[in-house]
């Protein structure tokens, strides 16, 4: 296989890959049911692997750790990085809250407490809308079925108060 043949399979994936994220961030948003970020596109979690890796691995950890003590505060006040493995909170927040804190940051009265302060930078300008759903798909296909279920469940009490739907 030459270099040329091996780019050209490289770029196909990627553009494929950006495609369905795009198709599953459109067919998301327009849901009347709300938001939902599937792991069940295994290129695009492969994609949002690689992207965790590349942006978030540093702090939440290459197996999705977290870091040390991510409950007791540093000196200044704030958290460390929680786990977004099965061990930490994030099963337990809605596909469109994990969404907004990855693109937005924590925002006080918002997605965190008012007055609140976090490490956790804004990804808007440095992920686009369509990688923040492959590293949230990523996250997401590492969770037993049962976490799945649960988080789920979360989605689906989110839309509830969103407006009644279900």
């Amino acid at each position: 296989m030459n270099i040329r043949s091996l780019a050209a399979g490289i770029v196909t994936m990627l553009v494929l890959t950006a495609l369905w994220a795009a198709f599953d961030f459109l067919h998301a948003i327009r849901q009347p049911r709300g938001f939902y970020i599937s792991p069940d596109n295994p290129e695009l979690v492969a994609y949002g692997r690689v992207l965790y890796v590349s942006h978030c691995a540093a702090c939440h950890g290459s197996a999705l750790e977290g870091q040390a003590n991510w409950r007791v505060r540093l000196p200044n006040g704030r958290l460390p990085a929680p786990p977004h493995d099965e061990s930490g909170h994030t099963w337990h927040h809605p596909d469109a809250v994990l969404f907004d804190i990855t693109r937005n940051g924590m925002v006080p009265g918002r997605t965190a407490p008012p007055d609140y302060e976090s490490d956790m930078p804004a990804y808007a300008g440095i992920l686009n809308d369509e990688e923040i759903i492959a590293v949230l798909a990523y996250i997401k296909s590492t969770w037993s079925k049962e976490i799945r279920a649960l988080q789920q469940e979360v989605n689906e009490n989110a839309w509830s108060e969103e407006g009644g739907r279900r």
